[in-house]
């Protein structure tokens, strides 16, 4: 028993020696190396973004509205004397000339009475000259010879009326166009003011629409314009007209802008989108993409100042194009950021890159 507890005892010293002359061998070794802390001096620097300079320039802000041709003149042509309707020369979409016969109307008795007035007139002229001759001599009174002249000139206006009635059964037309119905047959009897036909006139065609009393003011006669068809042809022209009095209904003001149509494609009312120039400011083109909000939700862009800190900017879109928007309520100049707007605050410092740089460097690396 006192063995065991003596191998025990024995046991428990040379472990105790053991450990301690492991503690005592490496006192002189180095303490192993501690990892270093983390360098946070990165998360200071400002964040970087992409910028790019942009200039205002003169631009015509274009206000695309809708519309309708109109043809320039449409009238009906009517007859200034009644008759029996004898000749008709024309048919539906027959183009004529100003002048041309639209219709001739059975002259009647008119030949016969523009006889009968000539025939009066001459004996009126004699009777004139004879009562002048004898009142150089004395045989006339100055009362006689002036009724003498009252019935000449009753004569000769007799005659004039009866040369205009006989004119009147010859109907032509009052200008260049094209008639679009014909409203009469012959034999038909006409009555004074009766239409005999539709002419229209194609050529200049217009284009007219309706523009609200804000933009009115912008506009004015003799400006260009466009119009596109709604089969697809584009046409240009100017603005001949501009409507000096609102319409009561709509508050809007009528404006016509005249386009050439020689070869009569443009047909009238046909439903067009006309493209008028409003005026010109400065604007800056840029993409639609360099559009942020503010915290109340007014839409403008981030750009970098002269301290190189994000100022905001509230915008107004004026016109769009195919290449992008135009834009107004910036400075003149000014350096816009295109990538990484949504990620910085105004007011906050950042690291600005040029578009051109960027751009450099990718054709280097090609």
């Amino acid at each position: 028993m006192k063995r065991s507890i003596i191998f025990a005892v024995l046991l428990a010293v040379g472990a105790t020696l053991w450990v301690a002359s492991g503690q005592f061998g490496e006192s002189g070794a180095e303490p192993p190396a501690q990892k270093p802390p983390a360098d946070l001096t990165a998360l200071d620097q400002a964040p970087l973004v992409r910028v790019r300079p942009s200039r205002a320039e003169q631009h015509a802000v274009i206000d695309l509205l809708r519309g309708r041709s109109e043809a320039n003149r449409l009238v009906e042509i009517k007859s200034e004397t009644d008759g029996r309707l004898a000749e008709l020369p024309i048919n539906d979409g027959t183009r004529v000339k100003a002048g041309d016969v639209i219709a001739k109307l059975s002259p009647g008795d008119r030949p016969a009475r523009l006889a009968e007035a000539r025939a009066l007139l001459a004996q009126r002229k004699v009777e004139f000259d004879a009562d002048k001759k004898l009142s150089q001599k004395g045989f006339r009174a100055e009362t006689q010879l002036a009724a003498s002249q009252a019935e000449l000139e009753a004569a000769e206006a007799a005659v004039k009326i009866a040369e205009v009635e006989l004119s009147y059964t010859t109907i032509r037309a009052p200008f260049d166009g094209v008639i679009d119905d014909r409203l009469v047959e012959i034999g038909d009897f006409i009555d004074r003011g009766e239409a005999v036909a539709r002419l229209v006139e194609l050529d200049p065609m217009l284009i007219v629409t309706q523009v609200n009393e804000r933009d009115i003011r912008r506009l004015s006669v003799g400006a260009p314009g466009q119009a596109r068809l709604m089969g697809g042809a584009t046409v240009t022209g100017t603005i001949r007209h501009i409507s000096a009095i609102a319409d009561e209904a709509t508050r809007t003001f009528r404006v016509e802008l005249e386009v050439p149509n020689p070869d009569r494609r443009i047909a009238a009312g046909m439903t067009a989108e006309i493209a008028l120039p409003l005026s010109e400011i400065a604007a800056h083109h840029v993409s639609p993409a360099v559009l942020t909000l503010a915290e109340n939700g007014e839409i403008g862009v981030k750009a970098v100042d002269g301290e190189g800190r994000v100022a905001f900017h509230a915008v107004s879109i004026v016109d769009t194009d195919n290449q992008g928007i135009w834009i107004t309520g910036l400075p003149e100049e000014i350096t816009l950021i295109t990538v990484g707007q949504e990620y910085v605050s105004a007011g906050e410092a950042v690291r600005a890159v040029q578009e051109s740089e960027i751009e450099e460097s990718l054709e280097d690396l090609s």
